[in-house]
């Protein structure tokens, strides 16, 4: 196992920088998170720590080497990709083992035993003699992770391995990957574009947009807490809400309501930084008046526009003051398009970002539950 060191990493291709300036410290043992939209950076990212890449400018250490002129044969990893990689002529077996001995010294009672080792780790043993062509998907990417267990690396380095998998045994092996990981304890850096696998799988997850780095802070933190306005929309499903608002005499205030904020919390002297703000709020914390009674009374008119029925909940499309606004409402309420509706909202579940740079002027509640009147900052 190993850490690893990001400084100040630039890459350029031509006139384009895919990469642009990212410092990131990977603890070691960590499962971290590469996650963002396409385009973002994040596979140039993972590319540039496995060597496929050189960078334009920074530095990448792995432990306590520096890498960054090393082929990707010296610097100790294991790589699983999107597309699996696998030779279709050699059985799963040697898929697993080839290339080992010309990686490193290992003996032939060495790679059998490895080989033996990862099949049973990942439940293959009564695949290894068959060829890619007779194994289903979850089963190739099983043998894709076996290859890189059988190097016994420092680091696992994974792009998008889950990507061309069903939905049911996305989730299969995202248990798989959990499991994998308690077991081997190998620093893993995991790159995807899906939300919902970065919060399963990380430790800690780093949000990248335009090749930059715009908070790394473990699941939970990184959803209640965003540092800005890009993370706070990325990070969810539904989306968290956006409604423009003015911040008068500590209450946020729209067309269609006035909601109170702590006045020690909310700094209205300051026009020109905090007069005019965004206001959010995710769907789950908004609810129909009467639904949620520990909430207290206040609430605010909005028209039901689309209805989605999703099983678990119903989600509404309100207008509230000319902007959408998403509630998630008990699942068999009987409301339809152009229902007028009363919504309610959870005071402790509000968030404040500045209308011009994104960054979080405010969270109602905070990690330590003290006060503060700015959002996390991305951290490494």
């Amino acid at each position: 196992m190993a850490t690893i060191q990001l400084n100040d990493i630039v890459k350029r291709f031509d006139d384009i920088t895919a990469v642009d300036g990212i410092d990131l410290r990977v603890r070691d043992g960590e499962f971290i998170v590469i996650v963002g939209p396409s385009g973002c950076g994040k596979s140039t990212t993972l590319r540039l720590v496995s060597g496929l890449e050189s960078v334009t400018s920074g530095t990448i250490e792995i432990g306590d080497r520096d890498v960054t002129g090393l082929e990707p044969n010296e610097r100790h990893i294991s790589m699983v990709f999107q597309n699996y990689a696998l030779y279709p002529h050699m059985t799963a077996k040697r898929n697993m083992t080839f290339g080992m001995k010309s990686a490193g010294s290992f003996t032939d009672d060495e790679i059998e035993q490895r080989a033996a080792e990862a099949a049973s780790i990942l439940d293959i043993e009564d695949l290894l003699d068959r060829k890619p062509a007779a194994l289903s998907g979850g089963e190739r990417q099983r043998v894709a992770l076996g290859r890189a267990i059988c190097r016994d690396p420092e680091v696992f380095l994974m792009d998008e391995p889950l990507s061309n998998l069903d939905a049911k045994l996305r989730v299969q092996m995202r248990a798989e990957l959990s499991k994998l990981h308690d077991e081997l304890a190998t620093t893993t850096v995991y790159v995807t574009h899906d939300q919902t696998e970065a919060m399963t799988l990380g430790d800690r997850v780093a949000v990248i947009d335009g090749g930059q780095i715009q908070q790394v802070d473990p699941p939970q933190k990184l959803y209640d807490f965003p540092s800005n306005r890009f993370v706070a929309e990325f990070i969810g499903d539904p989306a968290m809400n956006m409604l423009d608002v003015e911040i008068v005499d500590g209450h946020a205030v729209q067309e269609a309501f006035s909601i109170p904020l702590p006045t020690e919390r909310v700094d209205d002297s300051r026009p020109e930084s905090i007069r005019n703000a965004t206001l959010g709020v995710r769907p789950e914390d908004l609810y129909l008046a009467g639904a949620a009674p520990s909430l207290g009374e206040e609430t605010f008119g909005a028209t039901v526009t689309v209805t989605e029925p999703l099983g678990d909940s119903l989600l509404l499309y309100c207008e509230v003051g000319g902007t959408e606004c998403k509630v998630q409402a008990e699942p068999r309420s009987a409301l339809q398009p152009g229902d007028a509706v009363e919504l309610t909202y959870d005071p402790d579940r509000l968030h404040l970002f500045d209308p011009e740079t994104g960054e979080a002027l405010y969270h109602s509640s905070t990690p330590s539950g003290d006060a503060e009147a700015v959002g996390t900052p991305a951290g490494n």
